[in-house]
């Protein structure tokens, strides 16, 4: 049985990585607010509600963490490209879900999120082998890669898509 927190089951990042990979992850990324549009074209704000697990994010909450935790994917790159492996501060996303801008409309979000990954993908597709390389601290995680991160985050849009995709399909 599929364990429902993980519906395509948990990142793992190759041991070697292509540039034809990273490119795979870009576009991945790009795809993600084309992805989500469809996925909730025509849901219901009783759909909206709906959770992919018990005691899980509803799907509003999981629209408003892809926009929360992208943003700071997105600001993470920036200063690694301009600093030399920055400490980032982490936030605590179970918190965040529960403020009351987590109860918005998704459509702010999601204009949001098509935005950022334009913006986004278009530094990612401007990063040479070198910046691929250049690095962050995460105080959880230790040293990452952007590289890495383009990976985690190409992943992590279809993670929660997919949560998205099995709560409205209940």
């Amino acid at each position: 049985m599929t364990d429902v927190r993980y519906p395509i089951g948990q990142f793992q990042f190759p041991e070697e990585v292509t540039l034809q990979q990273v490119k795979k992850w870009i576009e991945d990324i790009r795809l993600l607010p084309r992805q989500l549009a469809e996925a909730l074209s025509g849901a219901s704000e009783q759909a909206l509600a709906k959770t992919y697990r018990e005691h899980g994010w509803t799907v509003t909450q999981l629209v408003h963490h892809i926009a929360d935790s992208h943003m700071n994917s997105y600001i993470r790159f920036k200063l690694a490209l301009t600093e030399e492996a920055p400490t980032i501060k982490p936030y605590n996303e179970a918190l965040w879900a529960q403020l009351p801008d987590s109860e918005m409309a998704v459509a702010t979000s999601f204009k949001l999120i098509e935005s950022l990954h334009e913006r986004w993908v278009y530094l990612l597709t401007s990063l040479t082998e070198e910046q691929l390389q250049r690095m962050f601290y995460h105080p959880d995680s230790g040293l990452t890669t952007l590289e890495q991160t383009i990976g985690l985050y190409a992943w992590h849009g279809k993670h929660h898509l997919a949560h998205i995709q099995n709560a409205l399909a209940q």
